[in-house]
């Protein structure tokens, strides 16, 4: 195989790679830049001892490497420790998917793990 042929190969197959946008830990610096620049938010308040939050990460980390959704910022929200933010965004309990558009609310969902669901409360502030 010649280097041009590989070396394109490559860059073909970590291309989709770079779109990714990592799943970050939730900050409330963080959470109110991205809304000050208008950007789409998927918060996700997590409880590593939780069932429906296992049920609900392999999709959320397939979010977060679908070239579909690299503008979306993912951020997880610690659920035993972040009470203050969990007030704040009006967790009242663990699985708890918020959407933003900015400033706005667009979605939220509890103990939701359907993949269709989970994707497309993730995609409204896309739109």
């Amino acid at each position: 195989m010649s280097r041009v042929l590989l070396g394109g190969l490559v860059a073909a197959l970590i291309a989709p790679l770079a779109h990714a946008a990592p799943i970050q830990p939730f900050t409330a610096q963080a959470f109110h830049d991205a809304q000050a620049k208008g950007r789409p938010v998927l918060v996700d308040a997590h409880a590593d001892w939780c069932p429906v939050c296992r049920a609900q990460a392999p999709t959320i980390t397939a979010i977060s490497k679908d070239p579909a959704y690299d503008k979306l910022l993912i951020l997880m929200l610690d659920y035993d420790k972040q009470t203050a933010e969990k007030r704040e965004l009006g967790v009242r309990q663990q699985s708890t998917l918020i959407a933003f558009k900015g400033a706005k609310e667009t979605g939220r969902a509890v103990g939701v793990t359907d993949v269709a669901q989970i994707k497309a409360l993730a995609g409204g502030p896309l739109r």
